[in-house]
């Protein structure tokens, strides 16, 4: 007996417009998907979630402003209903083993069938998880290499600040002015600024002592 199921709502999370074409292209016709919106990083992402309620995120891992791991991370605290399937080119160790701490309930690279995007959706959407088969293989092997020494497992909280950011918590512990971490990032004293708040945010501090010290902690530096 076929039973009558209402679309999986879903939104995107990716900053490349071809990258969204393709997957736009892939899913547009299911007629068991249904695409909500789209969302050019993790910060839109967030902001749109406000308005528009979805079951099934695809979300990107490197965007700007907020990339795919924090945006989970902080997708996870506000929406813990929300599922998250990470749609990726990297299938590095770090990446895979970061996401999964941050939430996510699968991860595939895009270059997965449409077949099996729209499985892995269902699947996650009914409490399953979702892997290519590489990244399986690798995410076996990072925990069995891990697991000899539970001690120096990676943080959740480790996964949520991204490379930039932990740059300029580096020269913040190197006590660097806002101006010289500027200059030698070639960035605006504002850019520096918005970085600092964000980490801030995301540690949950509200000084760079504090967030020094929880990056020491947490043997990041």
């Amino acid at each position: 007996m076929q039973q009558n199921m209402s679309p999986i709502s879903i939104a995107i999370a990716e900053d490349q417009p071809l990258a969204l074409q393709s997957i736009l292209k892939k899913l547009g016709n299911s007629p068991i998907l249904q695409i909500v919106f789209t969302a050019i990083n993790g910060l839109d992402l967030l902001e749109k979630l406000q308005e528009q309620a979805v079951e099934v995120i695809l979300m990107d891992i490197e965007m700007p402003m907020m990339d795919g791991i924090a945006a989970t991370h902080g997708l996870k605290e506000s929406y813990p209903d929300i599922k998250v399937l990470i749609l990726t080119t990297f299938d590095d160790d770090d990446k895979i083993f970061n996401a999964i701490l941050a939430g996510a309930s699968g991860y595939l690279l895009k270059d997965e069938s449409p077949e099996t995007i729209s499985k892995s959706i269902v699947d996650i959407q009914h409490g399953g998880a979702a892997m290519s088969p590489g990244i399986a293989l690798k995410t076996l092997n990072h925990i069995k290499y891990h697991s000899s020494s539970p001690m120096e497992r990676i943080s959740p909280s480790a996964a949520i600040l991204s490379a930039r950011e932990m740059e300029i918590l580096t020269a913040l512990k190197d006590g660097l002015a806002y101006k010289q971490i500027a200059e030698g990032l070639f960035i605006s004293e504002g850019t520096v600024r918005k970085h600092i708040e964000h980490i801030y945010r995301k540690l949950q501090v509200n000084n760079k002592v504090s967030a020094v010290n929880i990056a020491r902690a947490n043997k990041w530096l």
